[in-house]
């Protein structure tokens, strides 16, 4: 079931990033040396060495989420195999994979999203051999009955109704739906309600897109923390090296121009806070354009800056004000999300967030600010890095961007060279009303605790 090969079999191509890299590693807002090899199947291994005495972060990236879900009906299944593959395989079966891992006291777990889906794994550093054996027997040899696929299908319906009862998720995806025409970003990672209510008839499907996408050339392995990368690679070789290649991946449709603002407005039947959430249109991930875009949110949206100031300190119409500015490899949506005190103050906050974005527009922003922002980004992020966990986590989401791990220090050189005419060009262009599309959310229920009467001289209250 477990394939050995010989290395004259597999002449795995090790490939140590640039010489350049590891010259200006000091500077680096990802300051690790990096190994990394290539198996001949296209499966990428990654090992970080980093001070982590006796332990280490085991990922395995799977770069396909919600927006490789291309065929009609079939939305969700990216989330879905995020529970099935904790179901065990001929060899390990799903009691004996999490017996093995609890007596190595190891923490397991997974996300899936837009543009990937991630397995982690925080074990001793002893253990590493039994973590790839473990690993790659479950990628290659994952095996479920219709039975069980039928009974995780229902436990996602489950869990989506869970998430429902939050109306936080409903304006999400009615977001997503009326944002995108072509695109699949226009399903959440959770997928369509209605697919989600067919998956069970599903079964013959989901070993489809399992054979698609779960292949070598398609995955990255990342092991950050204490570990050797010869002893790291030697075991991938035997281990991973009889994975074989899969079928041609479908293309994911293309996101076409947006000329116009979409704008809707939903009801919640029980008392909530109102809300409004504005997508604008951005580009899919480049180091440039990505980087002004941060800049954007950390100078116009900060907690320090006037906008909050004045909405939620002065003011307080506003209770939250969020931005949610994903890195995804295609066309997507810089989000503001707001929770307002009052229904009839939407309109206003609405039209004093994109005030404060055709400032930036016109006016740009003076260096000083520009620099703070900056350097309190870079500040963050070096705090993500003090564990194995932290280093690998963030170095997952860069490999799901782009397939290369050096892209996280082509960001933050990107961001470090932003100009205030950068912050013009991009606010400019992207967040203006004709990229936006604009959702509010207001309760049908009257809450007599907002309305109570006030109380007449003398009355004890």
């Amino acid at each position: 079931m477990l394939r050995s090969t010989t290395l004259a079999a597999v002449a795995l191509s090790v490939a140590l990033l640039t010489p350049q890299h590891h010259a200006r590693a000091g500077a680096a807002a990802f300051p690790f040396t990096i190994h990394q090899a290539t198996l001949p199947s296209g499966l990428k291994v990654i090992a970080i060495p980093f001070d982590s005495p006796g332990i280490i972060a085991y990922y395995t990236v799977v770069r396909t989420g919600s927006r490789n879900e291309v065929e009609p009906g079939k939305s969700g299944f990216a989330h879905f195999f995020e529970h099935m593959m904790f179901r065990g395989t001929p060899r390990y079966s799903e009691d004996e994979y999490a017996r093995v891992l609890k007596r190595m006291g190891a923490d397991t777990n997974a996300w899936t999203w837009d543009d990937q889906t991630t397995y982690h794994i925080v074990a001793s550093a002893s253990g590493l051999a039994t973590l790839v054996e473990l690993e790659a027997d479950r990628f290659q040899h994952l095996e479920y009955s219709e039975a069980v696929f039928q009974k995780e299908a229902r436990a996602v319906l489950g869990e989506y109704n869970k998430s429902a009862s939050n109306p936080r998720q409903k304006l999400r995806e009615a977001l997503r739906e009326l944002a995108f025409d072509a695109h699949t970003y226009k399903h959440t990672t959770m997928g369509f309600l209605r697919d989600i209510k067919a998956m069970p008839q599903q079964f013959a499907y989901s070993k489809q897109f399992f054979d698609r996408y779960y292949r070598p050339g398609n995955c990255v392995v990342i092991v950050a923390g204490d570990v050797k990368p010869d002893e790291l690679f030697a075991l991938t070789r035997k281990h991973y090296g009889g994975w074989g290649k899969g079928p041609p991946t479908p293309a994911v449709p293309q996101e076409p121009p947006q000329r116009s603002e979409k704008r809707s407005a939903l009801t919640w039947p029980a008392p909530t806070l109102p809300r409004l959430v504005m997508g604008y249109k951005v580009p899919g991930f480049t180091p440039k354009t990505q980087a002004a875009l941060d800049v954007l949110e950390n100078t116009v949206f900060a907690k320090r800056g006037p906008l909050y100031r004045k909405l939620v300190v002065e003011e307080q119409k506003v209770a939250s004000l969020k931005v949610a500015n994903y890195h995804k490899v295609d066309t997507h949506l810089f989000e503001v999300w707001v929770s307002a005190r009052r229904a009839e103050d939407l309109p206003a906050i609405e039209a004093e967030i994109q005030s404060a974005l055709d400032a930036v527009a016109r006016d740009g922003v003076d260096a000083k600010t520009l620099a703070e922002s900056t350097s309190h980004m870079r500040y963050r992020f070096a705090g993500e890095l003090g564990t194995a966990n932290g280093v690998a986590s963030n170095a997952s989401w860069f490999v799901s961007l782009t397939g290369d791990i050096g892209t996280v220090n082509t960001l933050w050189d990107a961001i470090a060279k932003v100009t205030p005419e950068d912050l013009k060009r991009a606010a400019a262009k992207y967040l203006v009303s004709t990229q936006r599309t604009v959702i509010t959310l207001t309760t049908s229920v009257q809450d007599d605790t907002q309305k109570k009467p006030a109380g007449r001289r003398g009355d004890a209250r």
